[in-house]
């Protein structure tokens, strides 16, 4: 691994069909053991109800308000500096309950593969 520092391309943002816009922030090969992505939810949208195998995700919410829910945690609400840890094969979705877009960071290890994904509707 070496130093670099990685510029943010807002055009690079795109509609995953779980529900949320991502922007890949680092995810290469350059820095193997985790992806950063961040994503945003719409004002009253829901993610659908997932979970990744093998992957350990933390969400950092940024801005916004939202409702959680991980594995049997129950209904969580959640503000900016929130940090939720979502363990491997744990079901997941998370609600956009303010009335801005919520920006949270996806952080995962190792890092996310849509092949980890596993829709759980």
């Amino acid at each position: 691994m070496h130093a670099q520092i990685i510029k943010i391309n807002e055009a690079n943002e795109f509609y995953f069909d779980e529900g949320c816009f991502i922007l890949e922030l680092s995810n290469t090969d350059a820095d193997p053991n985790v992806s950063i992505a961040r994503a945003r939810v719409k004002p009253g949208m829901t993610t659908k109800l997932h979970r990744l195998k093998g992957v350990i995700e933390r969400y950092v919410i940024l801005s916004g308000k939202a409702e959680v829910e991980v594995g049997d945690l129950g209904l969580q609400q959640l503000s900016a500096g929130d940090v939720v840890i979502i363990p491997s094969l744990c079901t997941q979705r998370i609600t956009n309950s303010g009335v801005e877009d919520l920006i949270f960071l996806a952080i995962c290890t190792p890092p996310f593969t849509e092949n980890v994904y596993e829709d759980m509707e």
